[in-house]
């Protein structure tokens, strides 16, 4: 058997404004966007140089999604961003303006720091140590 996550849901406020962060500010490729009725579409994002699992950005529906943008994950880490070179994204999204709430540090697993989307999900973003 062979299974795999192929999308990720990441409730958002607006299309267009998530679409922009993440490809303006974290540069990640914007793999597809089709509207499928007038209010709604399908619109996932993928980091630099991934073939794998995609964020699909859901436009929140009613006040109960609404309620959770932001907060999909009750305050903790909600995604892990790996790079190969910590410091050069790390230098790059700050000058775009991305938000940072831990400076980088060395753990034991490898180098890593935090920072807030666009509506304070938090993200870790990771230099896996050499093994």
């Amino acid at each position: 058997m062979q299974q795999y996550i192929a999308h990720i849901t990441l409730v958002v406020k607006d299309y267009d404004e998530a679409i922009a962060f993440y490809t303006q500010q974290l540069s990640f490729t914007l793999v597809e966007d089709t509207a499928l009725s007038d209010s709604k579409r399908w619109v996932r994002v993928a980091p630099p140089g991934s073939n794998g699992c995609c964020l699909l950005l859901a436009q929140a529906a009613d006040e109960a999604q609404g309620s959770r943008i932001g907060n999909q994950t009750g305050g903790r880490v909600f995604l892990f961003l790996y790079t190969d070179d910590l410091q050069r994204d790390y230098d790059a999204m700050r000058q775009k303006g991305v938000v940072f709430v831990r400076e980088p540090v060395q753990e034991i697993y490898g180098k890593v720091t935090v920072f807030k989307d666009l509506y304070g999900n938090l993200w870790d973003l990771l230099e896996p140590a050499v093994r």
